[in-house]
């Protein structure tokens, strides 16, 4: 194989790999931090269980997240507004 057309693979490779972790970034960056201080703002100190509820805010489970914050005493408005931010973070 040509030197040249070993390296434009090559450089082929590392771009297709360096393009899957950027995309692959928002996703394993989550928002946790946004719902865990929405939580915070609400008054409620955040626990073991808070951190939970909003990793399943990041997975998209809405229900299951505001389910668990309103059980560790996040209000209703409060909880569902820190679901929404871990599940769509702002840009």
């Amino acid at each position: 194989m040509r030197t040249s057309a070993r390296t434009a693979r090559v450089l082929a490779g590392l771009t297709l790999a360096l393009g899957g972790v950027a995309f692959a970034a928002p996703a394993a960056h989550a928002d946790i931090p946004a719902c865990t201080n929405m939580v915070q703002q609400a008054g409620v100190e955040v626990s073991d269980a808070v951190r939970t509820a909003c990793t399943q805010g990041v997975h998209a489970d809405l229900q299951g997240c505001v389910s668990a914050l309103t059980g560790a005493g996040v209000p209703g408005g409060a909880a569902n507004g820190a679901c929404r931010m871990a599940a769509n973070p702002p840009s």
